[in-house]
């Protein structure tokens, strides 16, 4: 909140968001920041959504949102044109009419110390957290930002303890509990009597992490969007167990930290979205032969 207790305008909220994930922090491929709106323009409510689609836009302006805070970029790829005949050029037509600004916190929030894969773990409870693949070598343009002033902690993914050793079975039906509900659902690959003890999570995609989750000796190892041969030689190779939950509800658990950080830090309302945009909407599995009942 300004001092003159006014509120907080559109680039008070970019400097706070860029203190906390600086984007210097963000991969050169990531596109993070302002995307749309006046930085002159007061900010009295924020909604907080991992993606920036016609139904999360429409559900931010009927809770009067002033901007909208996305977890993946809008505009990633260059683009000649944001016609209103166009899919995201819609989108971009609609905030602007309705004045509603944009920023995006991609990259530079899944290395961040709090970040995306901080929330994902405290789902967990796991204790002793450390990072699964450290940050890039910082350069002199980098920002520290909060809450990691010395660069520690920073990194994809998180390794820690679970509170209580359970076995891959059991860990598969806790995280289906804890993460938000898809109908991806979770899937485990591995033997189910597994015990686990320390846990890797990255959200989002994950499967390029594979070589640091054996590396590190972790028991298992939760993210998304895992491919079948990849999963099938690092579990050959002896790797850790893997379980695979929808990559929306990875994601989603971050919310709740960026929307209390916003409203601490600057005093704005503060909306998250629970709307599941995760594209696979059915699930069904056919009972195996050997199966005495049918598998939900």
């Amino acid at each position: 909140m300004s001092t003159t207790g006014s509120p907080p305008t559109v680039a008070d909220v970019v400097a706070a968001l860029d203190r906390r994930y600086p984007p210097a922090w963000a991969e050169e491929w990531d596109r993070v920041g302002l995307v749309l709106g006046e930085p002159d323009r007061p900010v009295r409510r924020v909604a907080c959504v991992i993606d920036v689609v016609p139904e999360t836009v429409e559900e931010a302006l009927a809770a009067g949102a002033d901007l909208i805070v996305a977890h993946h970029p809008l505009l990633l790829r260059g683009v000649s044109s944001v016609a209103a005949t166009t899919y995201k050029g819609r989108i971009v037509h609609r905030l602007i009419k309705a004045d509603v600004a944009l920023y995006v916190a991609h990259t530079n929030a899944d290395v961040a110390a709090p970040g995306v894969s901080d929330a994902l773990a405290a789902r967990f409870g796991l204790t002793g957290l450390r990072p699964l693949h450290p940050p890039r070598p910082a350069s002199p343009a980098d920002g520290s930002g909060q809450g990691a002033a010395d660069g520690s902690g920073r990194g994809i993914g998180r390794i820690g303890e679970l509170p209580v050793p359970m076995t891959l079975a059991e860990l598969t039906r806790l995280a289906a509990a804890v993460l938000p509900v898809t109908a991806w659902g979770v899937r485990a690959a591995g033997d189910p009597g597994r015990m686990v003890r320390t846990l890797a999570v990255s959200g989002g995609s994950g499967d390029g992490f594979l070589a640091e989750a054996a590396a590190a000796g972790v028991d298992a190892f939760l993210t998304s969007d895992l491919r079948h041969h990849p999963a099938g030689e690092h579990l050959a190779a002896g790797g850790p167990a893997l379980l695979d939950a929808a990559h929306w509800a990875t994601e989603r658990p971050w919310l709740d930290d960026l929307a209390a950080h916003l409203a601490d830090e600057l005093g704005v309302e503060t909306v998250v979205s629970d709307l599941d945009t995760d594209p696979w909407t059915v699930h069904a599995a056919a009972p195996r032969p050997d199966d005495k009942e049918p598998r939900p």
